[in-house]
């Protein structure tokens, strides 16, 4: 039995380089294995029409009250995705899984921090500023360079986080409370973001023994990182095989 379409298209894409790999586009497909039918291009065109009116934002005069020291245009971005607009993130339901899935951030302006990172990345690049994920343990960042370094961004609660806020993030995760690991505070490749989304939807449908979007999630996790561990799960799940036999990671 030939693979899903779905699953074909998002092997297809994931495929390409981190240079010509989509992030939004293949956060979308994932979305495509719980959403049939899901309106891509319309949400793409949400992404386009936000970095549109991000560009206009940045480029409107700031009022006395909002100069701060140090204000800058990410500052200024995040003031208005966050607080002109409404982003933030879930803190009544952090486990629904609509929080996981870019489409539904988009919809409900409420998300977990990896896909309010995506948001805010693509806005980013639609007005020119530079910005990668940091897959930092336990809670997702964006980090933007500035002279003589970069600065970190909360994406969970839009706003920029200083050395004791990093601190208590590490410590939270970690139990230690010192200065994380510069090596945790590097920038993440595309593909490593889409596998951790993935990983955590695969926590919540195992959590709710929800078989079928599992393998979902499975599949798509597999062409992304395939091992053989993985293979048999997918084999306990039972059904077809779209995965190939053999191969490597496309990252």
């Amino acid at each position: 039995m030939a693979a899903p379409v779905s699953l074909t298209l998002f092997a297809h894409v994931a495929s390409r380089s981190e240079d010509e790999l989509d992030l939004a586009e293949a956060a979308l497909l994932i979305d495509e294995a719980a959403y049939p039918g899901l309106d891509i291009p319309h949400y793409l065109g949400v992404l386009d029409r936000l970095g549109g009116e991000a560009h206009r934002a940045l480029g409107r005069p700031l009022r006395a009250a909002e100069v701060t020291p140090g204000s800058g245009p990410i500052e200024q971005l995040l003031r208005w995705l966050y607080g002109e607009l409404g982003f933030h993130g879930n803190t009544s339901d952090y486990y629904d899984p609509r929080n996981s899935y870019l489409h539904e951030v988009l919809d409900r302006r409420t998300g977990i921090p990896i896909t309010l990172a995506v948001v805010l990345l693509e806005v980013c690049r639609r007005v020119g500023m530079e910005a990668q994920g940091v897959s930092f343990p336990g809670h997702f960042l964006v980090r933007t360079p500035v002279r003589g370094g970069v600065l970190l961004i909360d994406p969970f609660e839009g706003r920029l986080l200083g050395r004791e806020d990093l601190r208590a993030l590490h410590a939270r995760a970690t139990g230690a409370a010192r200065d994380p690991d510069p090596r945790l505070l590097v920038p993440a490749q595309k593909r490593q973001i889409l596998v951790r989304m993935l990983n955590n939807l695969r926590s919540i449908y195992a959590s709710r023994s929800d078989a079928a979007r599992l393998r979902g999630v499975l599949e798509r996790i597999q062409v992304l990182a395939p091992s053989e561990e993985l293979r048999k799960e997918l084999d306990q799940l039972g059904g077809e095989r779209p995965w190939p036999s053999s191969g490597r990671a496309v990252n």
